[in-house]
């Protein structure tokens, strides 16, 4: 049975979109998607608002700092030396309001940007938990990991550099526009006509930006998904003679990240620059219309000293502001990935009833089910009884659907047609935690999680079960038969995915959990598959014992371990082609018979 992980009533962050026709967040127009993702500042309007006013001060300072030159030189040229005393102390008083101008906007735009990304990556993370299980099925594990870490980081810089360049920068042109237009209006025009320009040349790079950082995610994606793939197997990689393949699936992952970032590169090289060019060409202008005879003759030495300065300090925040647009595009592509996934359906929870204690009585009605439209049908027309405390094994061979058909208990996976009835109850009129809560799962791809041994016994609802509980399981599972040899026992951490233990030590762990949770159903994926022959004895008497008086599913590829099971169903193409007890079956000589001796002649050679 595939891996799966009990999700949590499907209930989205009240201030998460969700769509009842959603779209995928790439179809929304950039602004919009940028727009979302300043929605998440408004609870930090206060930090936001004095970020304005320290930038503010900031902007001030600036064109203080022209108008200060003007005074300066105003002063020498007219002689007025005794000046000296409150010019000297005025600029300092400047650069003291804006250190604080600077320290205010930039500590509080940083505070409020990374409250900002840490709630959408919680946000992120909390929609993936309450994702159906299909979507991970359909989703490469190294692309979602990278929307944490790359895709975030990148709305990360759009909000938090972006912002605070777009605050300070912008505030400065204003605050230096308004001094020229002050000062000159005439000559301050030539700066307006060449703005048309700039903004043809940054929105022409704007939209390769966006096209580009899609391509970096997704090829970052496909570095960690090819990473991961050969780290989680590198025992086979080694055995089969994979290195070379795998070293090659990276190296073109690698390279091909490596290109799309050299795309970018030109495109900001080329685009900076130009746009750069053509503020120089309007600020030279400038120079030369300024210094005509008819216009000096209505400025003062100080006033045009002032007007070139402020004019050219305009050029580096408007340098800045079109440079941002690259960071910014990043931000939007990235922020699109993630609204995508948040934009995804939950899963739905529509039952009403709380199911206290199963009686674990269990009615599959013409059950079918396919894993999409076009894809063929799996389960066709399953029937079957299941009484309270029966235990059914699962037989047949690969693909014949007894993973899917055990998937559809727990509504990991919904029926095409037809129905399931727990205790006489359709399995959609309960509430998917209650309904969980009568489940215990064991499967055959054990899921540890980085902690204590005791830790992964009592997981998640179970964590409030005592010590001796949990000893109790521990030892009904034959864990402590290895954990009493280590020097913290059941306190041992044993890392992620329980890497210190074997697979059999793992295995017994996951069952130990499963009696701790004395649900009143059981599945059992192979539960004892990768046991030795001596611990398997062990926990097979451990087995019928938890198994006694609970409905218990058992999907068995080893025919010996289920031969002592109430009811074999055999699955062949979909369809339950036999039903009985393991003699009765051996007697009519069908599938069962046939996989069954084919088992024993391999044992026996």
């Amino acid at each position: 049975m595939n891996n799966v992980i009990l999700h949590p009533p499907s209930v989205a962050p009240p201030h998460i979109l969700i769509m009842t026709d959603p779209k995928p967040a790439q179809q929304f127009s950039a602004w919009l998607i940028y727009l979302r993702l300043l929605n998440y500042v408004k609870p930090y309007w206060l930090a936001f608002l004095v970020s304005v006013l320290g930038f503010g001060l900031y902007a001030a300072t600036q064109a203080g700092f022209a108008k200060w030159l003007e005074f300066v030189v105003d002063s020498v040229s007219e002689g007025q030396l005794d000046q000296r005393t409150w010019l000297a102390t005025s600029v300092v008083g400047l650069f003291v309001v804006r250190g604080i101008g600077s320290f205010l906007g930039m500590y509080s735009v940083a505070y409020a940007a990374r409250h900002v990304v840490n709630k959408l990556r919680i946000d992120l993370f909390d929609h993936m938990v309450i994702l159906p299980s299909s979507y991970f099925h359909s989703q490469s594990s190294g692309q979602l990991l990278s929307r944490f870490t790359y895709n975030v980081e990148q709305v990360t810089d759009s909000v938090t550099i972006a912002l605070r360049i777009i605050l300070r920068e912008g505030l400065t042109v204003i605050g230096l526009f308004g001094y020229l237009l002050y000062l000159n209006w005439k000559l301050t025009m030539i700066f307006l006509v060449v703005m048309p320009i700039v903004g043809i040349v940054v929105s022409f790079a704007a939209k390769r930006f966006r096209k580009i950082s899609n391509r970096i995610q997704q090829s970052v994606g496909d570095v960690a998904h090819v990473a991961a793939e050969t780290i989680d197997g590198i025992d086979v990689v080694r055995v089969f003679g994979g290195r070379e393949r795998e070293k090659e699936r990276f190296h073109e992952a690698s390279e091909n990240n490596r290109r799309q970032f050299m795309k970018q590169v030109v495109t900001e090289a080329v685009s900076t620059p130009l746009v750069q060019l053509i503020v120089a060409s309007a600020l030279a202008f400038l120079v030369y219309v300024a210094m005509h005879p008819s216009l000096m003759a209505h400025m003062t030495a100080g006033q045009f000293i002032s007007f070139i300065t402020a004019a050219g300090m305009i050029a580096k925040p408007l340098r800045q502001l079109t440079e941002i647009n690259g960071i910014i595009q990043k931000g939007i592509a990235a922020a699109a990935s993630l609204f995508e996934v948040m934009d995804q359906t939950p899963e739905q929870d529509t039952g009403t009833r709380a199911l206290s204690i199963a009686k674990g009585h269990v009615a599959l009605n013409q059950v079918q089910f396919r894993y999409g439209e076009a894809c063929e049908v799996v389960l066709k027309g399953i029937d079957l009884d299941v009484r309270s405390g029966e235990s059914i094994a699962f037989v047949g061979r690969s693909g014949s659907g007894k993973s899917t058909l055990v998937s559809l208990l727990p509504r990991f996976n919904e029926p095409t047609s037809g129905e399931i009835l727990l205790d006489g109850v359709p399995l959609q009129e309960y509430t998917l935690d209650s309904l969980r809560e009568q489940i215990a799962i064991v499967n055959q791809n054990v899921v540890l999680f980085d902690g204590t041994i005791a830790d992964n016994i009592a997981y998640g609802a179970l964590a409030g079960r005592s010590p001796n509980e949990i000893r109790a399981a521990a030892k009904a599972a034959h864990v402590v038969e290895f954990t009493d040899k280590l020097p913290d026992g059941l306190d041992t951490v044993i890392g992620s995915e329980g890497i210190s233990l074997s697979g059999g030590q793992r295995q017994r762990v996951a069952i130990a959990r499963a009696l701790l949770k004395d649900a009143p159903i059981l599945i059992l994926d192979e539960a004892t598959s990768a046991l030795d022959s001596e611990s398997e004895r062990h926990i097979q008497d451990a087995m019928h014992n938890v198994m006694r008086g609970r409905t218990t599913f058992i999907i068995a590829h080893r025919l010996s371990t289920i031969e002592d099971v109430d009811r074999i169903v055999v699955l062949d193409e979909g369809q339950i082609a036999e039903v009985g007890s393991h003699d009765e079956l051996l007697a009519k000589n069908g599938i069962y018979a046939q996989l069954h001796s084919l088992q024993y002649q391999r044992v026996a050679e």
